[in-house]
């Protein structure tokens, strides 16, 4: 499935449609770029989700603060479970850096989607 169709079909679960940039992360797009906001969430994903057994997975990413964090919880990156539910990323194993790379990718294309509509 493509990233595009993934999106979309993740975004019509009633929890992932809250979620949208606004305000203050919006804004933190805007002033840092894309590509900044490209390498703090390559940051965030390899701290945060990328280890077999992620600290405090499930409640590891805030639900405000930072566009990557909205970005997570809208595309179903936010922990290990919601990304082997909706991704078919296996938990109990590192992030290749494949895996990364494609969670990266998601969130990217959904902030720029958030941003352009």
């Amino acid at each position: 499935m493509e990233i595009d169709e993934r999106i979309d079909a993740i975004g019509k679960q009633p929890f992932r449609q809250k979620f949208h940039l606004y305000g203050r992360e919006a804004a933190t797009v805007q002033l840092r770029g894309r590509e900044a906001i490209r390498r703090h969430a390559h940051d965030l994903i390899d701290k945060k989700l990328a280890p077999a057994d992620p600290y405090k997975d499930g409640k590891q990413t805030p639900y405000r603060g930072h566009p990557v964090f909205v970005a997570q919880h809208a595309t179903a990156t936010c922990c290990r479970y919601c990304l082997q539910r909706n991704h078919g990323i296996p938990r109990g194993h590192e992030l290749t850096a494949e895996e990364r790379e494609y969670v990266v990718d998601v969130i990217c294309r959904w902030i720029d989607r958030e941003l352009a509509g």
